[in-house]
């Protein structure tokens, strides 16, 4: 089935996240700790996502374009009105929120997804999926025994993102040679990285940066490369 290896992910979310919640009685102190070292391990993902780009100019053109957009659109307030929700329906947890976005962004953003999205469309093949969901569950597993409960409902996201793609995937390569779809797939996932790298640092408690309002950023990306392949 098309949507076999999305529907694996997103149950690994749930799973990793069930079992992160099993151990969400540790020590403030501890917690804080943890949460660093996570912060710190999510810097260094999205430093060698980064440094994937053939054209950095791309990237940073489409941070500056993408985030001004987000910031028009106040996508992080909406993003925050969704898990503030959430909060109130499953009785006012104070870090729902927090956990929804943070496991949203790093599950949604990046390379993986897309690519095997795209391999479970056109070839059946979900080992892709797979391997992310394992990826996603164990980050799932540590970002919830810190975040809480919200990091569950970032399965849903993940479930529609990669679902769509895997869906049309017949139709996007009838219409993106393979060469500009390879670009995009570098240039997206150093974009994405440089996201990930605010998350990180959000993390350890360093910035503040509205993350979820730099998203249009991957949809700029394809748009310039888009634009360049047919001026070429």
């Amino acid at each position: 089935m098309v949507l076999t290896g999305t529907i694996v992910n997103a149950v690994l979310i749930v799973i990793g996240t069930l079992l992160g919640l099993l151990f969400h009685k540790i020590p403030e102190r501890v917690k804080e700790t943890v949460t660093a070292g996570i912060g710190l391990a999510v810097l260094v993902l999205g430093v060698q996502m980064g440094l994937k780009s053939e054209n950095f100019l791309i990237v940073i053109g489409s941070l500056v374009i993408g985030s001004a957009v987000g910031e028009w659109l106040r996508l992080d307030e909406k993003l925050n009105g969704v898990g503030y929700r959430l909060e109130r329906r499953i009785g006012g947890e104070s870090n729902v929120a927090e956990g929804f976005i943070v496991a949203t962004l790093i599950f949604v953003i990046g390379a993986m997804g897309v690519v095997g999205a795209l391999d479970s469309g056109l070839r059946l093949n979900h080992e892709v999926l797979y391997t992310k969901g394992l990826i996603d569950g164990f980050t799932a597993l540590v970002l919830s025994s810190t975040l809480g409960i919200g990091v569950l409902f970032s399965a849903l996201p993940v479930l529609l993102y990669q679902g769509a793609i895997a869906l049309l995937a017949v139709q996007i390569t009838k219409f993106v040679p393979d060469a500009v779809m390879n670009q995009f797939i570098l240039e997206m996932t150093a974009t994405g990285g440089v996201m990930i790298i605010a998350i990180g640092l959000n993390l350890v408690g360093i910035t503040k940066i509205r993350v979820a309002n730099m998203l249009p950023s991957l949809l700029v990306v394809a748009l310039i490369i888009g634009m360049m392949d047919l001026l070429s």
